[in-house]
């Protein structure tokens, strides 16, 4: 069933809505990617001399370079723990959007969702922003002392994770805190395996662009799926 969700999602991927946030997505993760490799760039010329001699070879002059082109591949290994924070972040700016989009395109007979003021959204997605940050940077520790089992602990890690925000933020469309929280208690299990659908592609480079308006079409869906009166606001 919440493969069903995720299949609906991945066919309005082409409508116009999905594709304006989906372009903003792209836009926002590209200029951080940038701007981390720009840092990067200007670190190894500031620690690197242009040129230096070694005894017997000579004058090495092309390692600064290396090390700058190598900065690719490490940059898009960058993408998959930046990319977690920015879906985090998406979701709070962007969700709201990708949401109205799916619920017109399939749920045209509900009424119009309950709008969550700015301060409220934007505090609640500020405070799991810093909790994902915190968790990640414990769990980077884990990854480094056993790296075999390090993409399955990113997956269950970050699929708690993002399945609580994305649960929590469609909800809050149609209810109140309270009512948001008792959604996520009635069904934390399916919550945690749809987040756990939304982790494994964070960790594909390019794919994992895709993730924040996908997760936000795929968690709609869920909801008004789970939820027996969908238009009930409490």
């Amino acid at each position: 069933m919440i493969l069903s969700d995720f299949l609906k999602a991945l066919g309005q991927l082409s409508d116009r809505r999905f594709l304006g946030v989906l372009g903003l997505g792209i836009g926002l993760t590209l200029g951080l990617l940038f701007a981390f490799y720009a840092a990067f760039v200007i670190l190894i010329g500031w620690l690197l001399p242009e040129s230096f001699t070694l005894p017997w070879i000579g004058e090495i002059t092309w390692v600064d370079n290396a090390l700058t082109w190598a900065g690719i591949p490490l940059m898009l290994l960058l993408s998959v723990f930046l990319m977690v924070p920015v879906a985090s972040a998406f979701t709070g700016i962007f969700l709201d959007r990708i949401a109205n989009a799916v619920e017109a395109e399939h749920y045209p007979h509900l009424p119009a969702a309950r709008q969550v003021g700015i301060i409220e959204g934007l505090g609640d997605a500020l405070r799991f922003l810093g909790v994902i940050i915190g968790v990640n940077l414990v769990a980077l520790i884990a990854y480094l002392l056993i790296p075999p089992l390090a993409p399955f602990l990113f997956w269950i890690v970050n699929g708690i994770l993002l399945g609580r925000e994305y649960a929590q933020m469609v909800a809050l469309r149609r209810h109140d805190a309270t009512g948001a929280a008792a959604f996520r208690s009635r069904n934390r299990f399916t919550i945690f395996a749809a987040g756990v659908l939304m982790a494994v592609p964070l960790t594909i480079p390019v794919v994992n662009v895709l993730v924040p308006v996908l997760g936000a079409a795929t968690f709609t869906h869920l909801y008004h799926r789970l939820s027996a009166g969908p238009s009930r606001t409490d």
